[in-house]
């Protein structure tokens, strides 16, 4: 039986900077404090003109055109996102109709920064049973929208930018080998937006609030992170039955530098074998590991045959990992 295997990947990063300087302009911060807790020392931040969609379908073309498919090949698209053009309908939609992908099923899956991993696994069940034989998966966020420039612990870490690949049969040993996903949803108020869904319209005092912001514990949520990204890649490690040794590469989630360090010593990866870009794009939620890995692909970072490690933690809470040979 063919494997579920990445054909093509792109990526898309709106046009302006901020740098800890900028932000230095914002809010009480500087680029020492920063840099030291978060490892970021720059992040994209979107335009008035560039939507979740837009970005999306940039992304999607320099995908298909690596993969040397067409918008029609396209069986299904998943577009992971809690940052949508809007709540109805879907941005996937929105996205497949500018693509010109007629009759292909399109939906959006909101995981956070686990959504990337979330939607490929989605996509391998489909092209394992035969549903699909080409799923484009997009990791897209614009959470500049959603963040307060008055508080400093969310403000300097969340950037914008999309990200995509897609996936067919491919022949083993590529492919995905092992694959795991967890919520728990007992984390829930540990990152969350509180209005704007049906628990909490919208309304002048919701807005006067500042309740459509991201809200976060991060010091919480800093040893939930790193005990649940270590846990799950040892389990897809061991289903792949892989030591950490053999990785080629580990492309962790780019939420907090000090959390990558902490998972790739826990893991015993050595550092040379460890992706981060976080200091030139900051956490892009269910964009940052497509990001990553379409870096990877176009630097020739990541070669055919190479074993790869990816996983996530993020906002549900939700973490997972997947371990594929490329």
């Amino acid at each position: 039986m063919a494997s579920a295997g990445i054909l093509g990947t792109g990526s898309a990063l709106p046009k302006k900077i901020i740098t800890n300087a900028d932000l230095e302009k914002m809010v009480e911060t500087s680029d020492q404090w920063i840099t030291e807790r978060t490892g970021i020392r720059e992040r994209r931040q979107a335009g008035p003109d560039e939507t979740t969609s837009k970005l999306s379908v940039q992304a999607a073309r320099k995908a298909l055109e690596m993969a040397g498919l067409k918008p029609q090949d396209l069986d299904l698209i998943i577009c992971s996102t809690i940052s949508p053009d809007m709540p109805l309908p879907s941005t996937a939609a929105f996205i497949q109709a500018e693509l010109g992908a007629r009759s292909c099923c399109a939906f959006d899956l909101a995981a956070a920064c686990s959504g990337f991993l979330f939607g490929i696994t989605v996509a391998e069940k489909f092209i394992r049973t035969g549903s699909s034989r080409h799923v484009l998966v997009i990791g897209a966020e614009l959470l500049s929208r959603y963040l307060d420039y008055k508080d400093r612990a969310t403000c300097v870490i969340f950037g914008d930018g999309v990200a995509a690949g897609v996936l067919g049969a491919v022949e083993p040993p590529s492919g995905i080998l092992a694959e795991e996903l967890h919520t728990e949803g007992a984390y829930a108020d540990h990152l969350f937006i509180p209005a704007g869904g049906t628990a909490k319209p919208a309304s002048r005092e919701t807005v006067e609030g500042g309740e459509h912001y991201i809200k976060m514990r991060g010091n919480e949520l800093f040893k939930v992170a790193v005990r649940s990204m270590e846990d799950v890649s040892r389990r897809v490690l061991t289903q792949a039955q892989v030591c950490p040794e053999q990785l080629s590469l580990f492309i962790p989630h780019q939420a907090n530098q000090r959390i990558t360090e902490a998972v790739r010593e826990r893991l015993g990866v050595n550092p040379e074998k460890v992706y981060s870009n976080i200091s030139r794009v900051g956490n892009t939620s269910s964009a940052s590991i497509p990001i990553c890995l379409d870096e990877c692909v176009r630097s020739g970072r990541l070669k055919r045959g190479d074993l790869v490690l990816m996983s996530a933690f993020g906002a549900g809470v939700t973490w997972g990992a997947v371990v594929m040979r490329w």
